[in-house]
């Protein structure tokens, strides 16, 4: 059995609105194996579209090497744009080494609640992904029955809006179910009206692109 522990801790800048909650790095991550191309950082996978999609919104013009420029990039973007990135999941067991989120057993979780009770700046959560199970959101559902909080549905088109109240003060904050940016959630890109809509028009276009204008309104 993998035991697959989170190789970053949080990243939150003191100046931090928003925060990107995800799930966990591939095992390569952890394990320190990575590949050419990979970026030693949150979401640095040279298979993820995450960075991808923020170069493009903001024409960051970002290096995709496994160097300390390309993550003093990123960490230099985040601190000047407010941003910070907290995934879900501290460590999980797997019995085959993969990066697919249903393959995560024995789950422990990092307590999200706490960390917005001690970040009194972040207003916004943006999931990568939504509330399939042991998604970032579904897995933030659970650690929200713990404190006995629940989310309130303010927008069910995708990408789903929600908003939860803090009991310590009365705080809101927003979540907003991203599509994940990843390869495999492809598929699931193709079968949306808006994509089929946007190809039909623009039959250049790509999933990118897609996610990149779904993504914009909320960076």
């Amino acid at each position: 059995m993998f035991h697959h522990v989170h190789p970053y801790p949080p990243f939150i800048p003191e100046n931090a609105t928003k925060l990107i909650v995800g799930t966990l790095s591939p095992p390569r991550f952890t394990t320190g194996d990575l590949k050419e191309g990979d970026v030693d950082f949150c979401y640095g996978s040279r298979d993820g579209q995450l960075w991808p999609i923020l170069d493009k919104i903001f024409s960051l013009n970002l290096k995709f090497e496994t160097t300390a420029e390309a993550i003093q990039q990123r960490e230099h973007f985040l601190m000047k744009r407010g941003i910070g990135i907290c995934d879900m999941v501290a460590s999980a067991k797997r019995e085959k080494v993969d990066a697919s989120d249903i393959g995560m057993l024995d789950v422990e979780l990092r307590d999200l609640v706490a960390i917005l009770q001690q970040n009194s700046k972040i207003d916004t959560l943006l999931f990568t992904g939504g509330n399939s199970k042991n998604g970032p959101e579904y897995f933030f559902r659970r650690k929200l029955k713990e404190y006995n909080i629940s989310l309130k549905l303010i927008s069910n088109k995708v990408p789903r809006i929600h908003t939860l109240q803090l009991p310590e003060n009365g705080r809101v904050i927003k979540t907003v179910s991203l599509i994940a940016p990843s390869g495999a959630a492809n598929r699931a890109v193709g079968s949306l009206l808006d994509y089929k809509k946007m190809k039909a028009k623009f039959p250049e276009k790509t999933t990118i692109d897609f996610r990149v204008a779904q993504y914009r309104p909320f960076f």
